[in-house]
């Protein structure tokens, strides 16, 4: 096996592929990346047996056919390291890969590449397709309310939803909830649902750019394969039956606020900094016409902020982790946020004015 190559048009895909690999790994083999070289087409597999990314890229000149596996990180700070521009030379030399550029000289040790293990997902059960910045914008409206190792492990990720021509994105941890739908090519009779792990989200998140390149999903029994040009991406899937999210949201909403977004969000980051640092946990008052927000702490201090707003209703008093809110207005693009109130045991319900695509929705807590 051997190439030439310049180091822009190997770095570029080599870092996009080294985010799979954790530097911590019970199979050496995970440490390292699978390198493929077959009709003048490289081709570069990482995986820690959740996640496989392939990257894909031509070279100009036809070369000598191999394949073989070489440390992520040490081969990619190589790359990094050398000069913008440089030429380097990839050869493999028995159990060794040698790396060449101007004066610089590398020997790394290799394994072999036929033990190198590869994600092999079944039939293909559904596929969506849609653009790349209408993946992200689903992912990155709902990805921050999933749950962090829960005991519940099937909301440790994202439901994906497939139905025809729509795709609905929906992220809980039992306190929050968030929920996005899109437009989206989808040729399925019946609702299939997908449940999309929290590391695959997170990497899925950083590839994917504000572009409109096109994006396919195709989802099986147990992975999700998302093709997004010269990358593909596979991930197992959580197997498990996520909670009914549409019984999640709030149908009797007699109380409905209206404020403006950014004024709202700053109110409320200025009293979390005297909230409960394990609790986060701040009271609102509603009156006509004003929203207060109050925090204390276990050091007897305490915070205040009052917000003009339009609301008519209720006079209410009710609990929020405020980080939840927090959260939810920073994923808010519009001007203005409704808030929509039952009573004091009921769930709020966060819904931007003039997108209908996505909402939010936070459980009251005791204080």
């Amino acid at each position: 096996m051997k190439f030439s190559i310049q180091r822009e048009e190997i770095l570029k895909p080599l870092q996009i592929i080294s985010g799979v690999v954790e530097r911590k790994q019970t199979m050496p083999i995970l440490s390292n990346i699978l390198l493929e070289l077959n009709g003048g087409e490289v081709t570069m597999t990482a995986t820690d047996l959740e996640v496989e990314l392939v990257t894909r890229f031509k070279l100009e000149d036809s070369q000598q056919n191999g394949r073989t596996t070489v440390p992520a990180r040490k081969f990619s700070d190589i790359c990094k390291t050398l000069p913008e521009s440089a030429s380097l030379e990839f050869q493999l030399d028995g159990e060794r890969a040698k790396i060449k550029s101007g004066r610089s000289r590398f020997t790394l040790s290799t394994l072999p590449a036929d033990d190198y293990p590869a994600i092999k997902s079944s039939d293909k059960v559904a596929e969506a397709s849609l653009t790349e910045k209408e993946l992200k914008r689903v992912i990155q409206k709902t990805q921050f309310s999933m749950a962090l190792q829960d005991v519940r492990y099937y909301i440790n990720g994202l439901l994906l939803e497939v139905t025809r021509d729509r795709l609905c994105a929906v992220a809980t941890d039992g306190h929050r909830m968030s929920m996005c739908e899109i437009g989206a090519d989808v040729a399925v009779d019946d609702k299939l649902q997908f449940i999309v792990p929290r590391k695959a989200i997170q990497e899925l998140s950083r590839l994917l750019k504000e572009t409109d390149d096109n994006v396919r999903l195709k989802f099986s029994t147990n992975h999700l394969r998302v093709e997004l040009g010269d990358i593909q991406f596979t991930t197992k899937l959580i197997d498990g039956k996520f909670p009914d999210y549409e019984r999640v949201i709030p149908q009797h909403i007699p109380n409905r606020l209206q404020a403006r977004t950014e004024d709202l969000k700053q109110a409320m980051v200025r009293t979390s900094i005297l909230s409960n640092e394990k609790y986060r946990g701040i009271r609102i008052v509603l009156t006509p016409g004003n929203l207060q927000a109050i925090a204390h702490n276990p050091e007897m201090e305490e915070a205040e902020e009052s917000v003009n707003v339009q609301y008519n209703g209720d006079n209410l008093e009710i609990g929020f982790n405020v980080s939840y809110i927090v959260d939810a207005l920073t994923a808010i693009e519009t001007e203005d946020v409704e808030l929509c109130f039952g009573d004091a045991n009921s769930s709020c319900l966060i819904l931007p004015q003039g997108a209908s695509d996505y909402k939010y929705v936070i459980m009251p807590m005791r204080l």
